[in-house]
C-alpha cells in the first residue's frame, strides 16, 4: 500500500499531460502526487490520512501568473477604502469616523475614491458629479491632514490619475499658492482666487504626486509590505494560482519583504523574482553585471523551489517623471519595481553582451529590442538563458519568427491588449491587421513558449484564459482577431505548462503527474464545458502548493493543512 497525506476522489482530474489524461483520483504524500486512477484503484492502493471528495470537480494543476505584481495586492488593505460612498457627503462620513478614532493631528490617508478593482466612471459616479475639495475634507477634519490616494494607474488604464489633500495636508506638506508643479504631467488646481483646490490632476498612470509633493504622506512600510504579501497570495491562490513570475522586477524593498516571508515559512504562493536594478545605489550596469551582483543571479539565482531570485528586468530609458519618482528611491509607492531602473541606451547593448557571456536572464517589454537580441544572439547565443519578452501588444509575422529563433519566452497582457483596449487597438491597426494583437495561436504554432499574466489587474488568470478563447473586446465585445482565437485546453496549457516553462521549473509542475509538486486546483466549474461567458468568473473551491492548503472556500469540507516543510 502506498502511504498519502490526502486523497482527492470523485473529481474529473485534468492532468494536461501530453495525451490529455484525466483520472478520477489523485493522492498526495508531502509535497508530491505519488498516484492517480480511478477512485477505486486509489481507495485499494492508498492508506490517506485524509480524504476529501470533490463530488464531480475538476481538478487542475495550479496555475502560473507569468507576470503577476503579486505583492501589489495585498496593498489595498493597508489604507481604509472610500468604496461604496457615491456621493460626497458619504465620503466625508466615513473619513469623519477615520477622524474620530485618530489623535488630534495624526494624518488620515484613504485608498482612492471608486469602486475597486478599476475605480471607473468619476467624479461621474459621486452625486455631485466633481471631486471633493480641500475645503469638503476640511469640514470634517479641520486638524487631521487628510490624503486621498490616486489609484495605481494600470488598474484601470484611463487616465488621469486624481489625489487629494485637505488644507492640514498642504500646509504639512508645505503646498500653497505659489508651489508649482514638478514636471507638465501634474496640475496643482487651483480656485478662483489662485489658491489651491486640494485636488491633483496626473497625466500618467504611475502615480507621483505622492512621492513628490506629498512625500510629507505616510507611506507603505516594510511591515506593511510583508503583512500584505500572505494577504495578496491568499488572493491569487483563491482563483488556483500556485506560482508567480514578477517579470517587471521587484526593487530592494519588496525583495526584503519575500525574504523575510520566506525565512517565516509563511509562503503559500510559489514565486519567482526577477531584480529591478536601482542603478543610483549600486555600481553602474557594466561593472554591476559583471561583479558579484551579476553573478548572484545568474543561472538558476538564488533559493530554493518556494522563493527564487534570478536575472533582472531591463529598461532601455529612463522618463523625465521616472526622474522624479527615483528621487523617492528606495521608497517604490505602489510600483515595487524602482524608478531608477532606466539604463542609458548608448550602453543597452553591451549590457546585454555582458548578460549573456555571464548566463544571467534578462526580462524585457515590447519588442524594441528585437533587433539588438540578434546582434547579442550572434555573439554569444542566448536561446538556452531564456530571456523573455512581456506585455506583448502586436507582433508582425516577421517578429514571431525571430522571437522563436531566439528562443524567447513571451509573456502577454491580455487583460489590456484583448480587453481594455482591443477595440481602439484594432482601429488603429485596421482590420488586416488586427490578427497582429497578442497572436497567441500564431505565437504557438511557430514554437514559441508563451504565459499569460494578470498584471495584478486583477489577480485571475480566468480572465486571461476566457480572454484568449473569446477575443472579445470590454466596450462593445467585438471580437478581435478570431483567428487567433485558441481552444480551451490550448489556453489552459499556456496558464499551466506554459508558466512552468517561464519558472523553469516544467519537470516539476505544469502537469498533474506522479512524482511532479502536488501543485494543484479544485475549481468550481470545468473550464472545458462551462458555458464561454462563465469561464473568467472560475474560482478555485481548494489550492494545494507543495500539498499545503493555499485556499479552501470551505465547499469541499475539512481537510488537511501540510505541516511546515521547514524555512
Amino acid at each position: 500500500m502506498t502511504h498519502a497525506d490526502l486523497l482527492i476522489e470523485n473529481a474529473v482530474v485534468r492532468t494536461l499531460d501530453g495525451a490529455s489524461t484525466v483520472h478520477e483520483a489523485i493522492a498526495i504524500a508531502e509535497d508530491r502526487i505519488v498516484a492517480a486512477g480511478t477512485t477505486n484503484e486509489l481507495r485499494d492502493a492508498v492508506t490517506a490520512a485524509a480524504t476529501v471528495d470533490a463530488g464531480g470537480r475538476t481538478v487542475l494543476p495550479g496555475l502560473v501568473d507569468g507576470h503577476a505584481h503579486l505583492d501589489r495586492e495585498g496593498l489595498r488593505s493597508v489604507y481604509p477604502s472610500l468604496a461604496g460612498a457615491r456621493s460626497i457627503d458619504e465620503v466625508l462620513s466615513i473619513i469623519a469616523g477615520l477622524v474620530a478614532a485618530a489623535a488630534p493631528g495624526e494624518w488620515i490617508v484613504t485608498m482612492p475614491l471608486g469602486e475597486p478593482p478599476f475605480y471607473r466612471g468619476l467624479p461621474g459616479a459621486l452625486r455631485e458629479n466633481r471631486w471633493p475639495t480641500r475645503h469638503d475634507l476640511d469640514r470634517v477634519s479641520p486638524q487631521n491632514p487628510v490624503y486621498i490616494r490616486a489609484i495605481w494607474g494600470y488598474w484601470r488604464h484611463e487616465l488621469p490619475l486624481v489625489s487629494i489633500a485637505n488644507s492640514a495636508a498642504l500646509a504639512a506638506a508645505g503646498i500653497d499658492r505659489f508651489t508649482t508643479a514638478p514636471w507638465s504631467g501634474i496640475t496643482i488646481e487651483l480656485d478662483a482666487a489662485g489658491e489651491p483646490t486640494g485636488v491633483f490632476v496626473e497625466q500618467t498612470p504611475v502615480p507621483t504626486v505622492e512621492l513628490t509633493l506629498m512625500a510629507a504622506a505616510p507611506r507603505f512600510t516594510a511591515a506593511d509590505r510583508l503583512a500584505a504579501l500572505p494577504e495578496s497570495m491568499a488572493a491569487y491562490a483563491a482563483t488556483g494560482t500556485t506560482s508567480t513570475f514578477e517579470a517587471h522586477g521587484v526593487a530592494g524593498e519588496v525583495l526584503d519583504a519575500y525574504r523575510a516571508l520566506r525565512t517565516s515559512d509563511g509562503m503559500t504562493v510559489r514565486s519567482t523574482l526577477a531584480i529591478s536594478p536601482s542603478w543610483s545605489s549600486t555600481a553602474g550596469p557594466l561593472e554591476s553585471l559583471d561583479g558579484d551582483w551579476g553573478s548572484a543571479i545568474a543561472g538558476p539565482g538564488a533559493g530554493d523551489d518556494w522563493l527564487r531570485v534570478a536575472g533582472f528586468f531591463l529598461e532601455p530609458h529612463q522618463s523625465a517623471e521616472d526622474a522624479l519618482r527615483s528621487a523617492a528611491m528606495p521608497y517604490t509607492g505602489w510600483a515595487g519595481f524602482s524608478s531608477d531602473a532606466g539604463m542609458d541606451p548608448a550602453i543597452v547593448e553591451r549590457a546585454l553582451l555582458v548578460a549573456a557571456r555571464r548566463g544571467i536572464r534578462v526580462v524585457l517589454m515590447g519588442t524594441e529590442l528585437l533587433d539588438t537580441l540578434e546582434r547579442v544572439d550572434r555573439v554569444t547565443p542566448i536561446a538556452r538563458l531564456r530571456w523573455v519578452i512581456g506585455h506583448i501588444s502586436t507582433l508582425t509575422a516577421a517578429q514571431i519568427a525571430v522571437v522563436a529563433r531566439l528562443g524567447l519566452c513571451v509573456t502577454t497582457h491580455t487583460n489590456r491588449y484583448l480587453y481594455k483596449q482591443s477595440e481602439a487597438l484594432a482601429a488603429e491597426l485596421g482590420q488586416h491587421r488586427e490578427h497582429e494583437l497578442v497572436p497567441l495561436r500564431s505565437l504557438l504554432e511557430a514554437g514559441v513558449p508563451v504565459s499569460f499574466g494578470t498584471d495584478n489587474v486583477p489577480t485571475s488568470l480566468w480572465n486571461p484564459i476566457w480572454h484568449a478563447v473569446a477575443r472579445e473586446g470590454r466596450e462593445t465585445g467585438r471580437v478581435v482577431g478570431a483567428a487567433e482565437r485558441l481552444t480551451r485546453e490550448q489556453a489552459l496549457r499556456i496558464a499551466t505548462a506554459g508558466g512552468a516553462h517561464l519558472t523553469c521549473t516544467e519537470q516539476s509542475t505544469g502537469t498533474l503527474e506522479v512524482g511532479r509538486w502536488a501543485d494543484l486546483t479544485v475549481l468550481s466549474a470545468d473550464p472545458l464545458t462551462v458555458p464561454l461567458d462563465e469561464l473568467a468568473g472560475i474560482t478555485s473551491e481548494l489550492t494545494l502548493t507543495g500539498g499545503r492548503t493555499a485556499h479552501s472556500s470551505g465547499a469541499l469540507g475539512g481537510h488537511p493543512t501540510q505541516p511546515s516543510l521547514g524555512a
